[in-house]
């Protein structure tokens, strides 16, 4: 096990913070917009949120190096969604009953499980903490 300064550690948990406050920007602005778009019976935003969801959580994985980053991004976008989907005591919700609200519910949760699975394992450490790997030079 290799010993990180304290600086590498707050570098490290300042970047997976930001990954979760990504994920709290893309629950919100993406549970407000995904009904947008449609082309007949296709919710296009929907789907188009959901490709994203799943780029960005991926991205963060595979940037990290670990699925501790797609996990930080899928949790903010999660703790946002999922109270988004209750109905309120007035009637009120975000996320409503209909296929752009299907689509990108559940296709959004497929889309954090994949990006997790898809994610490389913690072995490598962060890019962001080693740098890209140095080629020898002959």
């Amino acid at each position: 096990m290799e010993h990180r300064s304290q600086a590498e550690s707050a570098l490290g948990g300042a970047a997976y913070g930001m990954l979760f406050v990504l994920g709290v920007v893309m629950g919100v602005v993406g549970g407000f917009t995904h009904p947008v778009w449609q082309a007949g019976a296709f919710p296009l935003s929907a789907i188009a949120w959901v490709l994203a969801l799943l780029a960005v959580c991926l991205g963060a994985g595979k940037l990290m190096r670990a699925r501790l980053g797609t996990f930080a991004t899928a949790l903010g976008w999660l703790l946002v969604t999922m109270p988004f989907a209750l109905k309120l005591g007035a009637g009120d919700l975000v996320i409503a009953n209909g296929a752009p609200g299907y689509v990108y519910l559940y296709g959004g949760l497929v889309a954090v499980v994949a990006a997790y699975l898809l994610s490389p394992t913690s072995k490598g450490g962060s890019w962001l903490l080693h740098g890209y790997p140095q080629k020898n030079s002959m």
